[in-house]
C-alpha cells in the first residue's frame, strides 16, 4: 500500500502520467508501426528497451517499473511479430537440425562396387598396375604445342 501512496503524491506527477500511458498501451493493444518495429527488432533496439525498463526500477516507483517491464516485453514481442522475425524463428529450421537431416541422408550401406574396387589390383605411382607393362607408350606429333604439365 505504501507504493500506491507514494505514487499519488504531487511530486511524482511524471510517474503518474507514465503509469497511465503504460496502462493505456497495455489495454488498447495498439498495432506496432513498421518503421518503429524495425528499429526495436534489432539487437541494439532490444538492448536499449531492456536498459530503459530496468532503469525504471532504480529511478521510479516499483509499480511503474513493473508496468514498464511488461510494456518493454510487449514492445519487443509486437515488434518481432510485425517484422516477421518471430515466424522465422518458429518455423525455419536451425543449422544443427539441417545438418542432422543431411547426415541422415548421407548414410549409405557398403556397396558391391566398393567391394570390387577394394579387391582390384593396386596401381603404382606411374599409373600402371604393379608389374611390367607389355607395351611402351608413344607420343604423337605435338604440332609445337607446349606440355600441359610443364612449368611456365
Amino acid at each position: 500500500m505504501e507504493g500506491l501512496n507514494s505514487l499519488f503524491k504531487n511530486d511524482h506527477a511524471g510517474q503518474q502520467i507514465l503509469s497511465i500511458l503504460f496502462i493505456i498501451y497495455i489495454i488498447m493493444g495498439y498495432q506496432m508501426p513498421e518503421p518503429i518495429a524495425g528499429m526495436i527488432d534489432s539487437s541494439i533496439g532490444k538492448i536499449i528497451i531492456v536498459i530503459i525498463a530496468i532503469s525504471l526500477f532504480a529511478y521510479a516507483n516499483p509499480i511503474v517499473a513493473v508496468l514498464g517491464l511488461y510494456v518493454a516485453y510487449d514492445l519487443i514481442s509486437k515488434s518481432t511479430m510485425t517484422t516477421g522475425t518471430a515466424a522465422l524463428e518458429k518455423y525455419m529450421p536451425s543449422e544443427e537440425k539441417k545438418m542432422s537431416e543431411f547426415s541422415a541422408y548421407n548414410q549409405f550401406p557398403y556397396t558391391l562396387e566398393q567391394e570390387v574396387v577394394k579387391k582390384m589390383a593396386p596401381i603404382n605411382k606411374s599409373g600402371f598396375l604393379e608389374g611390367s607393362a607389355s607395351y611402351k607408350p608413344m607420343l604423337e606429333n605435338l604440332h609445337d604445342a607446349s606440355p600441359v604439365t610443364g612449368s611456365d
